[in-house]
């Protein structure tokens, strides 16, 4: 039995892969905002809204959208007197991946590391900062201020005694 035990251990090493063992395939990534209390929406690179809330919150999002591919979101805030803005995060490869070179062989490196996501990493934390409104110039209203003498009859015909 004890001679069975080692190398069991370097089958079950060689057969799992480095950043499955150590890393995760989803992150909670807290999502924050300069003023808070922001509606967001999360939106996934196939165009899914994989999650909405009001800042500051944390969200679970997934490292990977499939074998061999990082997940990509889009986080846009929208607040009542502030523009909307839009904030692209992308996963990166996650440094426990190269421990596969010497832990998990291939097997971990080509298979269970790209097909579980482990391989990808999101960040923690997002800090949005959103630019307020400014007041809107040239408004389709407008004041012409005339004297009596250049009106036309039409335009005098139109006038309104004020007391």
């Amino acid at each position: 039995m004890k001679k069975m035990l080692i190398p069991m251990i370097l089958i079950a090493a060689i057969l799992s892969g480095c950043s499955s063992i150590i890393s995760k395939s989803e992150y909670s990534i807290t999502i924050n905002s300069t003023p808070d209390v922001a509606s967001f929406v999360v939106t996934n690179r196939a165009g899914q809204k994989v999650h909405r809330g009001i800042t500051p919150s944390s969200v679970i999002l997934k490292s990977s959208s499939g074998y061999f591919k990082g997940e990509t979101y889009t986080i846009t805030l929208n607040k009542a007197g502030y523009s909307a803005k839009a904030f692209t995060i992308t996963s990166s490869l996650d440094g426990w991946y190269w421990g596969n070179i010497f832990f998990g062989g291939l097997i971990g490196m080509l298979i269970v590391d790209p097909a579980t996501g482990a391989m990808y990493k999101l960040p923690d934390r997002i800090d949005i900062s959103l630019d307020a409104q400014s007041a809107k110039v040239g408004t389709a209203e407008t004041l012409t201020i005339a004297t009596i003498d250049s009106l036309t009859e039409e335009q005098l015909s139109r006038l309104k005694k004020i007391q």
